[in-house]
């Protein structure tokens, strides 16, 4: 067998090592099962007394509280929801564009849950007593707020909450909101009870128990992601039931002081929330699990400010409610968020994913449909290899026409190893031939399919993006199947969580097959049996294995494939080599035929 096939089947049996191996350790994610039990009652965390903070955040309301309150709606474009006037929490949540399904008829995604409803999740915001005034004199979770002025929020029209205590602290709390996910929320305290008090501020938010959509997906981080001057911290729910144990509040926690700007929350797969303090103002970042009740939460706790008699003070922190769509994330990056743009998980390829996605997201705005992007984007990814190309595809047609000269070589060095490859090699030194060339532009594959993984996995952009026809949605697998002739016969495709799922191809899993078998032929088979039989299943086992990948990726694949086979064969003819396809194909045909 000549150095060429060696090359290529090394190469080959690499990437299929390669695709194993990802597809044994990153399966495709299970659909999560229903969460059938209802949260009716969250009881509030034990043991928590250590500290006014903790009191005042741990706490949950009554339900004569929240019987007492009433709702102010939040009306965009984007989101639809409302804030409670008990506690003055952000607790309800729809995104305006996103649905649960493809269908636009399904429903909403639905971000924030009240307390009392299932998988509950909220934002809220207030102040803690430290000095010159106790704990009861500053609003809590029961504290029915009152509305002054709009009983609606708008990108245009901010709403205000305003409580007396009663004993000379009046608060103020304005919420306001952009156009698209961002809220902000000012807190401002007038002091005039004729003494100075000391109060710290602070907003968290709140999850009561693991979401029923979570992934659990190793490629995919889910659970809290913080930013605390300039270092990104991400940790699953595991890991934070897992923090260490504070016996005085009865919580799993973890403390982080952040002297400039960071931010703090909770990431979805798609979604996010988010507390982000001013720049220039330290505050403690902190996450915590309570055990006793099941619930997570993050908080960022600004530093305690005095209210001097007669004069009041204001903090604002903005809180994030939304898609992770990247567009969006990276123009609050540019305004000020240190690090945003990190709260999409790039994984461990980022300094390729980044500029990745950027690439095909300004592809998309151009052409204006992503699986066409993702097309062009391989284009462009070929073309910046093909210096590497060129020169693996010379040498490949140079190996041909040496090939009278390397059988020469064996029939002269006959059992004698090491005069055969010391001739060889003087013959590849004299005709500038690098036997090993072929197989640099398919290791470089693997970290741009990998990270083209990540990107169609992870991105919003993908979710629910059609390409043409069937395709409705570049994140999923083609939905597609040879099982019912692609929907000629009158029965659904197996479930993809089917056995049968295995072996129901859909038609761009079998495109991908046919085009790694006919990129094969430009090429003779091996003369080895073994090898020949390797090489001969080798696409076949890649189009049942990537059958139940993204429709993107697969995209990807075959157009890669085309592309590179075009290439080969244009250079190789160039070289004065002519590949014979249809011979190759020829030959293999009639091997089986003579096996038979």
């Amino acid at each position: 067998m000549d150095d060429q096939n060696k090359n290529l089947i090394l190469a080959s049996v690499l990437s299929f090592i390669v695709i194993v191996v990802w597809f044994v350790m990153f399966p495709p994610p299970e659909p999560p099962a229903p969460d059938e039990t209802a949260i009716t009652e969250q009881a509030a965390p034990t043991g928590v007394t250590a500290t006014p903070i903790v009191e005042q955040s741990a706490a949950l309301p009554t339900q004569a509280a929240e019987a007492a309150g009433t709702r102010i709606a939040i009306d965009t474009d984007r989101v639809q929801g409302s804030i409670s006037t008990v506690g003055g929490r952000i607790d309800e949540l729809s995104l305006v564009d996103y649905h649960v399904e493809v269908d636009p008829s399904t429903p909403q995604v639905t971000l924030l849950k009240p307390v009392g409803t299932p998988e509950s999740y909220y934002a809220a915001f207030g102040w803690a007593a430290l000095g010159g005034v106790d704990a009861g004199a500053v609003p809590t979770p029961d504290t029915v707020w009152n509305v002054a002025g709009n009983d609606t929020l708008t990108p245009t029209t901010p709403v205000t909450l305003v409580w007396s205590n009663g004993q000379g602290l009046d608060f103020e709390r304005t919420i306001a909101i952009d156009e698209n996910f961002m809220f902000s929320v000012t807190q401002t305290v007038k002091n005039a009870s004729g003494a100075d008090v000391t109060l710290r501020p602070y907003g968290l938010i709140r999850r009561h128990g693991t979401p029923a959509e979570l992934k659990n997906f190793f490629i995919l981080h889910e659970g809290l992601v913080r930013v605390s001057d300039g270092e990104l911290a991400e940790d699953d729910y595991d890991t934070l039931v897992d923090y260490d144990i504070d016996d005085r509040e009865g919580t799993n926690a973890k403390r982080i002081e952040v002297a400039d700007k960071g931010w703090i929350g909770f990431t979805d797969h798609y979604w996010m929330t988010t507390l982000i303090p001013q720049n220039g103002v330290g505050f403690r970042s902190t996450a915590k699990y309570f055990p006793a009740s099941d619930i997570y939460q993050a908080e960022a706790v600004m530093t305690p400010q005095t209210v001097a008699a007669g004069t009041q003070i204001s903090t604002t922190t903005q809180f994030f409610a939304g898609a992770k769509e990247w567009e969006t994330i990276r123009t609050y990056e540019k305004a000020g968020i240190d690090g945003f743009l990190d709260s999409i998980d790039w994984g461990w390829f980022f300094f390729i994913t980044k500029p990745m996605f950027a690439v095909l997201h300004w592809l998309n705005g151009l052409i204006g449909n992503m699986g066409w992007a993702i097309i062009g984007l391989t284009l462009l990814i070929k073309a910046l290899l093909f210096p590497l190309a060129y020169k693996s595809y010379v040498s490949m047609a140079k190996m041909k026409e040496l090939q009278p000269q390397m059988e020469k070589i064996k029939e002269r060095a006959g059992d004698d190893r090491q005069k055969l490859q010391q001739e060889m090699m003087a013959l590849y030194k004299k005709e500038k031939v690098n036997p090993a060339s072929g197989c640099l532009p398919i290791l470089l594959q693997i970290p741009i399919f990998f990270s083209l993984y990540k990107v169609i996995f992870v991105t919003l952009e993908l979710r629910h993006a059609p390409w043409v026809g069937w395709i409705k949605d570049l994140s999923a697998p083609d939905p597609s199947s040879i099982l019912n002739l692609f929907g000629l016969l009158p029965y659904a495709a197996p479930a993809q969580d089917s056995l049968l799922a295995l072996i129901s191809l859909g038609v761009l899993p079998i495109l991908l097959g046919i085009s790694m078998w006919l990129q094969q032929k430009l090429n003779p088979a091996p003369t080895d049996p073994t090898q020949a039989m390797i090489f001969a299943w080798m696409p076949w086992v890649f189009m049942f294995m990537l059958g139940s990948f993204a429709s993107g990726l697969v995209i990807y694949w075959i157009a890669n494939n085309t592309i590179t086979f075009t290439q080969q064969y244009l250079i190789m003819r160039s070289q004065g080599y002519k590949p014979d396809v249809f011979g190759n194909i020829k030959k293999s045909l009639g091997r089986k035929k003579a096996a038979k």
